[in-house]
């Protein structure tokens, strides 16, 4: 490479080593440098935090990573090509389709259309044509064209016309891909030819709004997945199916705990066994706020907005459309979005001594924000819920174990679900509020408490609420999936902008720093997981059900309901009481995912004793009822992920 006038530019390689190139060089030109091999396998680059072509010039100081087929990265550029076939097929069978958008996403990528009118069974047809399009292999060549001529392009497109007013006002041109007869307003990156893509799917169908806009065009949202090779697509798609059975919102509905009804949008209605479910968690996450220390509060959801505007928190949710707000009487009220401003409320309604603190307060804190309604989800995505919040208003020197305490809580917590956990810190991101020096002083104490507990971690850079740095607690379910749920965060911030204070040993006002909590996240969002991760299958402690009498006959009904009553009335017991065969009984109560079953017939009531089943299908006959009431207290009490009775 020949240096330019604009002289040299410093790029940063992920080792942190340095490399001297000149500006206008590309991604592909500094893999070239590092040396030849890498420059011939470089699909694309991760230039300061974002995927770009490999054709793109680099103008500045920067950090960068190269691309390649081993990359992790790989797969999402793979995918994005995934789309164009995808578009490209569409156009063949239905040339007056309009394209919009079609980015990768986490498990593959959508596309939005305009001027089509596709169902589910029109995918089939339209895949066999994308096969048809990786089978030829064709070359995907980047291309630019001027804003002008590019407008002409899409003289009959208005959607890709707005792309050209909003994203390239004041570009001279704009970049197109082109494979065989097809093009597109794109700026990468992609692989180099269809023939890459060695598993393609397309998955479902739904309505978008043209950029989340309800006021806007209603568009067709296809969705696809793309590997590269057949054999991870069927592990994917088999995966998939899994997840749709363990689906909450179907598990859910079968065994009659929740509904989230028309009239209440986005807000869960928990029925009687889901209250029972919820309530065994609230008593659970209570008696851990207890070994803690936290006290526990109430705070209402309904605040005036003037609340949130110290902390930020207004301008946060208010300008992303999240928080309901109304005017009465000139004033302006809000459903909380959090429950920080009412605890740092509390706090400060006395004067506090150094000795005083910790301070910690808890809360079953109800929330609400205003998620656009194509992106709730169930139980999963949702505008009420209720956090199992806690703040601890702490000194200084006592940020390390308080931040300990809690990562030990977690950890416990999460066994008692069977729940692998995995800790993501989060760091300074472009909205952050204070200075360098304390969100430095509050990450590098955050990275303190992890290492001391000997727990890795990763970092996710610019991730962090605007407030604070936080540890997101993801846990991995029973096919593998990540779902953030828990949350550990340290601010400065907040105490800061309410003034809040305490006395120190010297006499003076010191600043409390703020340790934002929730074990378990919100116990809508937490009870979805449990629902898909068990399938239903709830450990004994957290069953609606946790056993069924069974009675051979009509006979036998007094001898059930003298167990429930006077040996199991601690625990949440039914009888079968229906005129149906043994063999059905057993069924109904296999298929109700009941932890146990007792049947009890002429010789067990004679004997005093029961015959025991559990959802495995082991059986153990003429149990003393006492041994297992004794044996099912223990289990209960030790929170078992598994019935234990017949192991």
């Amino acid at each position: 490479m020949s240096e330019t006038a604009d002289g040299e530019i410093v790029v940063t390689l992920p080792d942190g080593s340095e490399l001297d190139v000149p500006a206008g060089s590309t991604v592909e030109d500094v893999a070239y440098e590092i040396g030849p091999g890498l420059g011939r396998d470089t699909v694309a680059g991760v230039v300061d935090g974002d995927l770009v072509d490999k054709a793109t010039p680099l103008d500045g100081d920067v950090e960068i990573e190269i691309v390649t087929p081993s990359s992790d990265e790989y797969r999402d550029v793979l995918r994005h090509s995934a789309a164009h076939v995808f578009a490209q097929a569409l156009q063949r069978l239905y040339p007056d389709a309009r394209l919009t958008i079609g980015p990768w996403t986490d498990d593959g990528f959508y596309y939005d259309v305009y001027g089509v009118d596709l169902d589910e069974e029109d995918l089939e047809e339209i895949e066999a044509e994308a096969y048809d399009v990786i089978e030829e292999d064709l070359d995907i060549e980047r291309f630019e064209r001027s804003r002008e001529e590019a407008f002409e392009v899409y003289e009959d497109n208005s959607f890709k016309r707005e792309i050209l007013d909003e994203e390239a006002a004041d570009a001279e041109s704009v970049s197109f891909y082109r494979q065989g007869e097809f093009e597109d307003l794109c700026r990468g990156p992609h692989v180099e030819s269809t023939g890459e893509i060695g598993g393609f799917a397309l998955l479902s169908i739904s309505g978008a709004y043209w950029r989340g806009e309800e006021e806007n065009e209603m568009l067709t949202r296809v969705y696809g997945t793309a590997f590269e090779s057949e054999a991870e697509l069927e592990e994917f798609l088999e995966r998939r199916r899994e997840a749709e059975e363990r689906d909450h919102r179907k598990i859910g509905r079968e065994m009659d705990l929740f509904s989230v009804p028309d009239h209440s949008p986005g807000c869960v209605h928990f029925h009687p066994d889901g209250m029972a479910i919820r309530r065994e968690l609230e008593d659970y996450i209570r008696s851990k706020n207890d070994e803690l220390g936290y006290d526990e509060v109430w705070t209402p959801e309904l605040n005036k907005a003037e609340l949130w505007k110290p902390t930020g928190h207004y301008d946060t949710f208010k300008e992303a459309g999240e928080m309901f707000a109304w005017e009465q009487d000139d004033t302006e009220y809000g459903l909380k979005p959090m429950n920080c401003a009412n605890h740092a409320h509390i706090f400060d309604r006395q004067s506090r001594s150094y000795r005083d603190l910790p301070v910690r307060f808890s809360e079953f804190g109800t929330c609400y924000r205003n998620e656009q309604s194509g992106e709730l989800s169930g139980m999963l995505r949702v505008r009420g819920f209720t956090q199992d919040d806690g703040h601890a208003f702490i000194r200084r020197d006592q940020i390390r174990d308080e931040i300990v305490s809690v990562l030990d809580a977690i950890d416990d917590i999460y066994g008692h679900f069977d729940l692998e956990v995995k800790y993501k810190l989060e760091t300074k991101g472009d909205d952050a509020v204070g200075s360098d020096e304390i969100w430095t002083e509050a990450t590098e104490a955050l990275k303190d408490a992890l290492s001391s507990e000997g727990l890795d971690y990763e970092i996710e850079e610019g991730e962090a609420a605007f407030y604070g740095p936080k540890v997101g607690i993801n846990a991995v379910d029973a096919i593998g999936r990540e779902w953030t749920i828990g949350t550990v965060q340290l601010d400065f911030n907040i105490p800061e902008r309410l003034d809040l204070t305490y006395t120190g040993e010297d006499n003076e006002d010191h600043r409390p720093v703020m340790v934002h909590r929730a074990l378990l996240g919100s116990f809508e969002r937490f009870m979805g997981v449990m629902i898909e991760h068990f399938n239903g299958n709830f450990p004994t402690w957290l069953a609606p059900e946790q056993v069924r009498i069974l009675p051979v006959s009509d006979d036998n009904l007094g001898y059930a309901k003298q167990l429930q009553n006077r040996y199991l009335g601690d625990f949440r017991v039914e009888i079968e009481d229906r005129s149906w065969t043994v063999g059905k009984k057993i069924q109904q109560a296999h298929d109700d995912n009941v932890p146990y079953m007792l049947v009890v017939g002429d010789n067990e009531e004679e004997a005093g004793t029961v015959s025991v089943r559990d959802r495995e299908e082991r059986e153990e006959k003429d149990v003393a009822i006492e041994a297992f009431r004794d044996h099912l207290g223990g289990e209960v009490a030790e929170k078992a992920v598994e019935p234990t009775f017949l192991e």
